[in-house]
């Protein structure tokens, strides 16, 4: 999740204390259970990171058109987080939801709770990520609604201070295990990239395309700027609000600026071999996906079965003559309640398509077209990314390729492999 820092002090403020439509809630089920005791078997869960993300799906529960109440059945799971402990499903318990708290460590926490709590099936789920992210102007415009395949932790690296960056680089980012910016890194963690459904993201996107999404007056001001004396300087931030496609950019830092901006762009790009295109910046994309495909490799979950969407709340970089603080923290650029409104607008008529069509198509499930999984092939296949084989002619290339050969021994040997590997790479100065 990303967003103004002006309309980040606003909205965190409801952090700390209970979310609104859930004090109501609370003082009309007071007195009453609110664990029930049958397994819920969700036909479709939505992910949200913090309350006004949640709230928008419960302010419309009555609305013409909605997805119902997801206030009716309320389920306390042990492990969520302190300000969000509980899951919120129709009464049929055929759609849920979760807010996780927001970053990736919150992120990673809820999600592991949910995939391994005993009160839900989730092996037939399909799960919707649905929040506000900040927006690269070269693809995307405020109030934009974007399906992802990639998600890409971009700070997963080493950092320079900018004031001590060597001379030669371009950027203080640098991967890890690499010795220089445009270097695949080194060493693997195997969270740097996620690849879901490419055919289920065009479902997705296909179904959104249905909404009439929502815009404000300040927005349309903010994007008029990214002209110059009639010269279009982004011409994609220009546009109102659309459905669009690209790539979600993972990091727990808010950043701001064409630089910072153009080097999480090439990082994209150079962890999914040109494939990834970085539009979308959010915190907890990537810290979800692990979650998930850790409770994919025992079949609690289908990897196959998640849909990432993100909602444009503000851009990720200044327009000509407008500096970076302001940019970061004082501009209303008029993008948050349209990204927050767009979630709802553009993610029920994707849950309504999955559960008007679920006997025809999504029960049995969608076949994905590309890899998906992470970049050890942990869910089988063969990962379209990671370091390339046709440049490991240099010394230290090589070292990358060895790498990953014993990411694979690892799998192979087990723990004692792993132990073998990890020395075998400390006598080399790997780690």
């Amino acid at each position: 999740m990303k967003f103004s820092p002006f309309l980040q002090l606003f909205a965190g403020a409801t952090l700390v204390n209970a979310s609104p439509v859930l004090e109501k809630k609370a003082a009309d089920v007071l007195g009453k259970r609110d664990i029930e005791c049958e397994v819920i078997t969700p036909k479709v869960f939505i992910i949200s990171m913090f309350s006004p993300e949640a709230d928008i799906w419960y302010s419309n529960a009555h609305t013409k058109g909605s997805i119902g109440d997801l206030l009716a059945k309320n389920i306390t799971v042990p492990g969520f987080s302190p300000l969000f402990p509980q899951a919120h499903c129709l009464k049929d318990g055929s759609v849920c939801q979760v807010t996780t708290g927001e970053s990736e460590i919150n992120a990673a926490s809820t999600i592991t709770a949910l995939v391994h709590s005993p009160l839900f099936n989730l092996k037939s789920t399909y799960f919707m990520i649905g929040g506000i992210a900040g927006v690269n102007p070269k693809y995307g415009t405020l109030g934009d609604v974007a399906f992802s395949k990639y998600a890409i932790q971009v700070a997963l690296q080493y950092e320079f201070d900018a004031r001590e960056i060597p001379a030669n680089f371009t950027t203080g980012y640098v991967p890890q295990g690499a010795y220089a910016p445009d270097q695949y890194p080194g060493s693997i963690y195997g969270t740097e990239v996620f690849e879901v459904s490419e055919t289920l993201r065009d479902i997705a996107a296909a179904f959104a395309s249905s909404a009439k999404l929502n815009d404000s007056s300040a927005a349309k001001a903010y994007r008029s700027h990214y002209t110059d004396e009639g010269v279009t300087i982004y011409e994609a931030a220009t546009k109102p609000p659309g459905i669009i496609k690209c790539d979600t950019a993972t990091s727990d830092v808010y950043f701001s600026g064409d630089l910072l901006g153009e080097a999480f762009e090439n990082t994209t790009t150079l962890f999914t071999n040109g494939s990834g295109i970085y539009c979308m910046t959010a915190q907890e994309d990537n810290a979800t996906l692990e979650a998930m495909l850790r409770a994919a490799t025992t079949k609690l979950v289908d990897f196959a079965r998640i849909i990432v969407m993100r909602t444009a709340s503000d851009f990720d970089r200044p327009y000509p003559g407008l500096s970076n603080l302001d940019n970061l923290f004082y501009s209303d650029q008029g993008g948050f309640e349209p990204a927050i409104q767009n979630i709802y607008l553009a993610g029920t008529p994707v849950v309504k398509g999955i559960l008007s069509n679920w006997e025809s198509k999504f029960e049995k499930g969608v076949t994905p077209s590309n890899y998906i999984g992470d970049i050890f092939g942990t869910l089988g296949g063969t990962p379209d990314f990671g370091p390339p084989k046709s440049s490991a002619s240099s010394k230290r290339d090589l070292e990358v390729e060895e790498v990953k050969d014993r990411r694979s021994l690892y799998k192979r040997k087990g723990s004692l492999g792993m132990e073998v590997a990890r020395r075998a790479q400390d006598e080399r100065g790997m780690i």
